[in-house]
């Protein structure tokens, strides 16, 4: 299967193995729930799933690589209790708590979180002096003598053999005790994890022409060459810091990331072509409106390859303007919501400050997003737009405190804070919509109705940012562009299904 459905499949395993009965129960008892074993190929996602995974189910997450780890951190330490035994007193041999097991209840007492995801990785590349330990936690769910706490999911994950020489084949009797999944690198649904993370639009395009080049593995001479989603994703994060301090990346820095020679060599090529097109074509022009006549004449005699590079440019400029109101969108919604309670506060008997009603909310906004920061439950924007926002909820508080309003004025004062917010969101908003038509313009008259403007009526689609921006906005050239592509596209169905039929029909 490829990682999206396996994430579906954990997230439903979550909502099964955490239901419970009239009684409060667990409807499937600890020992009836299977853990899952995940078998894949490195840099597949494994990991990151998991994050995922936990986030949105909004329960806790502990990771481990058990390769870190020794049989006494995982299993605990040994130590002598005297105990008795009818009318003798013997010394018996126990262990302190794991250190996996610790760190759960840690897990616990920092997020509030009583349920979560324990996920092993690496499970089947332990030491021999390790593998009983992993074998007795596969089936019994226990490290040493402490069992892990009801409530929390066990998850594995490990690496085919013909990928690791260090790996140990599990018996029949390990198996028939997991649920075990097996991972295919898809790059179809990995573009869709890169678009919605946003990765760095040179990497999608140039998948884009070369899906070959997602992920492979080649032993020869030379050794073993490989490159990986991992490997994608963390070059396409060095990209995008690079291009924010103005430096360059060049082949020796890509074979860092994409391990092999043939790969790393044309991705460097066409990272600098597509540095190129950025420029020559002006791309910031042409989402401003003030496209030059060169541009659409060097379109007339352009490759496929850099046309196609050119309407990634151009999406990647319209992602970066629906990010930004997508941000203050947010950020506004989180502090209305904060004022909202304000104004009730400020509507009920009080023998207190404006200042000090309003204190309280702002602590139990910022409480709440350290408990959701410890507990991993907030996504790398949420957690932007909350840090934002409780800035400015903390400089309204700040003019409360100074002015000292009364009760019947004090809201006017975070109002005027507020409505700047609210101004700015709307000026992001004039911008990505400008923009978004300024794009319409360029795509319209620059590729007529070529394959170019289905790939990015698709690409508006199917980005997160994109979709949302235009469902909640609007844009009637997207909205008949799109019935128009579709109206093609199941004529060109029924086309290959009639020739099929005739075809078939022809046989008789």
């Amino acid at each position: 299967m490829n990682i999206k459905r396996a994430k579906q499949e954990i997230l439903r395993t979550v909502r099964a193995y955490l239901a419970k009965d009239d009684a409060g129960e667990y409807r499937i008892p600890a020992v009836r729930q299977r853990p899952i074993l995940l078998m894949g190929p490195p840099g597949v996602g494994k990991t990151q799933i998991m994050e995922q995974a936990a986030r949105e189910s909004g329960i806790a997450l502990v990771a481990y690589t058990i390769t870190h780890h020794t049989r006494q951190s995982a299993v605990g330490l040994p130590f002598i209790r005297q105990k008795v035994y009818g009318d003798k007193e013997f010394s018996v041999t126990e262990y302190t708590m794991s250190e996996i097991i610790a760190s759960i209840y840690e897990k616990m007492e920092a997020t509030g979180l009583r349920e979560g995801i324990l996920f092993i990785d690496e499970i089947n590349c332990v030491s021999e002096t390790l593998a009983p330990t992993m074998l007795q936690f596969l089936q019994c769910k226990t490290f040493g003598n402490q069992a892990v706490p009801a409530g929390w999911l066990i998850v594995a994950a490990g690496n085919p053999p013909e990928y690791n020489k260090s790996v140990h084949e599990f018996d029949i009797v390990t198996l028939d005790r997991v649920r075990r999944m097996d991972i295919e690198p898809d790059l179809g649904v990995w573009k869709e994890y890169a678009r919605a993370a946003r990765l760095h639009p040179a990497v999608l395009s140039y998948l884009e022409l070369h899906p070959a080049h997602f992920y492979r593995v080649n032993a020869d001479v030379e050794g073993t060459q490989f490159v990986t989603a991992r490997g994608w994703e963390d070059l396409s994060n060095l990209l995008s810091s690079y291009e924010a301090l103005g430096l360059e990346a060049d082949e020796e820095l890509v074979a860092q990331y994409l391990q092999h020679k043939e790969v790393a060599a044309e991705f460097a090529a066409y990272l600098a072509l597509y540095r190129r097109y950025q420029d020559d074509y002006g791309v910031e022009d042409i989402l401003n409106g003030t496209v030059k006549p060169a541009v659409y004449a060097r379109l007339m005699n352009a490759a496929f390859d850099e046309r196609l590079s050119l309407v990634g440019l151009v999406l990647a400029g319209l992602d970066a303007r629906f990010a930004a109101h997508a941000q203050l969108q947010t950020v506004t919604d989180l502090c209305y919501a904060v004022l909202k309670d304000y104004t009730k506060a400020l509507t009920a008997p009080a023998d207190c400050s404006a200042h000090a009603l309003y204190e309280p909310l702002l602590s139990a906004f910022e409480a709440e997003t350290t408990q959701k920061t410890s507990a991993n439950l907030l996504d790398k924007s949420t957690l932007a737009a909350r840090r934002e926002a409780a800035a400015l909820l903390r400089s309204w508080g700040a003019a409360l405190k100074a002015q000292r309003p009364s009760p019947d004025t004090a809201f006017t004062v975070v109002k005027a804070g507020f409505d700047q917010l609210n101004t700015r969101r709307m000026a992001a908003e004039d911008t990505a919509d400008a923009a978004l038509e300024f794009a319409f313009d360029f795509m319209t008259q620059g590729f007529a109705n070529g394959q170019e403007l289905v790939v990015f009526i698709t690409e508006l689609t199917l980005r997160p940012l994109a979709h949302t921006f235009i469902t909640e906005n609007g844009c009637d050239r997207y909205f008949a562009l799109s019935r128009d592509l579709l109206l093609d596209s199941r004529r060109d169905t029924l086309r290959r299904e009639l020739a099929a039929e005739q075809a078939r029909f022809g046989q008789l």
